[in-house]
């Protein structure tokens, strides 16, 4: 069956199984799914990778999501979730929360509005002696917002700065969770206490997570399942053999590869495969900081020896989408065109000439074939990071750098680029929401954390206040275009590909909606039911 979203890179083979028929939705049993590595820690606010989010969102609820039956985040398509309605002030500055009454915390106790100004005083930093969330990986998606006010238990407003049209639908990401104003940081991130559908009972690291179904859930009914097992199995090999042996119900999201898919559907054929682009691309670090690469024409030549059609093709048969630092259309909003693409640095098919000039611009500078300039190139110990480094590795040769891998584990990866303790690094950047906010804030804002190479550019600070502000869509993407040229030329993460990648369940795993434009979101697993 064909994908439900056409890709401009081609058609994209998804294994998708025909609707089928509706059955009444069975309660109990427990949902088993591999994990691919040890999570950090269990604090969502507090990390930045899908291995936290996708285990322990269960847990929690937002004021808000995107429609967990909708394939497709939109800021059209947000709808109530721990806040039953809300509306905006006539100058677009004020956002005003109607909450529900009568929620509870996993330990009994009462949710409130104190409880949603606690979380966000801690994110923009006005509880700075809060234990709550001790490090902040997306502070500055918050930047415009001045303050949280409570009117009353049932009612919170929050006061920005300036217009902001992606504020909603940060606050909809599953980044965003309500915490819990009692707990302590400590508890948050190994038993976390959330007002979710489920509870976590056990996290073993690197070994296991479990969560059990939260009987006092407001939300009557939800959700179907007993438990959800998660087992912590490094190796992506021995995960797949599990799944195909029945010892998981599902894969951890978009773990396998399309060369993989083959052998998953050979050896169970009535696995249900879909693939989808996961707003997820392959970037390489550069530290501008430390030499050689503070010298730009040296970033210039680690631009121009990218082949990217290598690593498509090698490492997932052509199906990755091409793109700059934006999700690209159709699957994206705010991309830009195939056309302007094709013109930023290292999008060009010259690979022969853009690699004759790298050798140039290296051997001016001393580095030959005989005496190549030595580097490390570090990247998270996981498949998925791995693999392009390898790519990567090999086509640095071609302009005199010789390279070697430097593996890091995930528990230490974050902070070891963050404070820029590497010279080369293979990255994946995930988008948590579809928008040119979190995506530019995060990566590239002089202010922000996670500007893992030290960017700075006040040109490109001042575009992305400017379109953040814009409510005009159209208007915006022109704004959002002009940012995504000015990253390429500046070479600022050169971006490789967009990965599109599978996920796989058993059939008799109901209810599972995967959403296309962002792994992040999705994962409150409320509504999925096991018929058997």
């Amino acid at each position: 069956m064909r994908s439900r979203v056409a890709f401009a890179a081609g058609t994209l083979a998804a294994f998708v199984l025909a609707a089928a028929p509706a059955f009444a939705q069975k309660q109990g049993g427990t949902l088993k799914i591999s994990h691919r590595d040890n999570p950090p820690s269990a604090s969502i606010h507090e990390e930045a990778t899908i291995s936290v989010v996708q285990p322990f969102m269960a847990a929690f609820n937002n004021l808000v999501m995107f429609d967990p039956n909708e394939k497709i985040n939109s800021p059209d398509k947000i709808v109530p979730d721990l806040a039953e309605s809300w509306s905006w002030s006539p100058d677009q500055t004020k956002l005003t929360f109607k909450l529900r009454s009568g929620v509870k915390w996993h330990d009994g106790k009462p949710f409130s509005a104190k409880d949603v100004k606690c979380t966000w005083d801690a994110l923009i930093g006005q509880e700075e002696k809060s234990e709550l969330i001790r490090k902040n990986p997306r502070k500055v998606w918050y930047s415009n917002l001045k303050d949280v006010t409570v009117g009353s238990d049932t009612e919170v407003t929050f006061v920005l700065g300036r217009p902001q049209p992606s504020f909603l639908s940060m606050l909809a990401a599953g980044y965003s969770p309500v915490y819990a104003c009692h707990a302590n940081g400590r508890d948050m991130r190994s038993k976390p206490i959330g007002t979710g559908p489920f509870k976590v009972v056990d996290f073993k690291r690197n070994e296991s997570i479990k969560l059990v179904r939260n009987p006092d859930y407001w939300k009557k009914g939800r959700p179907y399942l007993d438990a959800i097992d998660w087992k912590i199995v490094p190796n992506r090999s021995t995960r797949t053999l599990g799944f195909v042996a029945g010892e998981f119900d599902m894969t951890f999201d978009s773990d396998v590869t399309f060369p993989m898919l083959k052998d998953v559907k050979a050896q169970k054929p009535d696995a249900v495969c879909e693939a989808r682009p996961t707003n997820v691309n392959a970037n390489i670090l550069i530290n501008r900081d430390a030499p050689p690469f503070d010298k730009p024409e040296v970033r210039r030549a680690l631009v121009l020896a990218i082949d990217q059609k290598p690593f498509n093709d090698i490492l997932f048969e052509g199906h990755a989408l091409y793109g700059a630092a934006m999700l690209p259309p159709p699957a994206g909003f705010w991309g830009m065109p195939k056309e302007m693409l094709e013109t930023l640095p290292g999008f060009g098919t010259d690979i022969a000439k853009n690699r004759a000039e790298a050798r140039a611009i290296m051997e001016k500078l001393g580095y030959t074939k005989d005496k190549p300039l030595k580097i490390k190139v570090a990247t998270r110990n996981i498949a998925i990071y791995r693999d392009p480094a390898v790519i990567l590795i090999d086509q640095l040769k071609a302009i005199n750098i010789d390279a070697e891998l430097d593996p890091i584990d995930t528990t230490v990866w974050y902070n070891k680029i963050q404070r820029k303790d590497y010279s080369v690094g293979m990255n994946l950047t995930g988008g948590g929401v579809d928008d040119p906010d979190t995506a530019f804030y995060e990566n590239f804002h002089s202010s922000s954390d996670r500007n893992y190479t030290a960017y700075k550019n006040p040109e490109v600070d001042a575009l992305i206040e400017k379109q953040s502000a814009e409510l005009d869509r159209d208007k915006r993407k022109k704004i959002v275009w002009e940012i995504e040229k000015k990253l390429a030329e500046d070479g600022a993460r050169p971006v490789i590909n967009h990965n599109v990648a599978n996920t796989c369940w058993t059939p008799q795993l109901k209810g599972l909606v995967l959403q296309q434009n962002s792994i992040y979101n999705g994962w409150r697993f409320e509504d999925v039911w096991l018929d058997r």
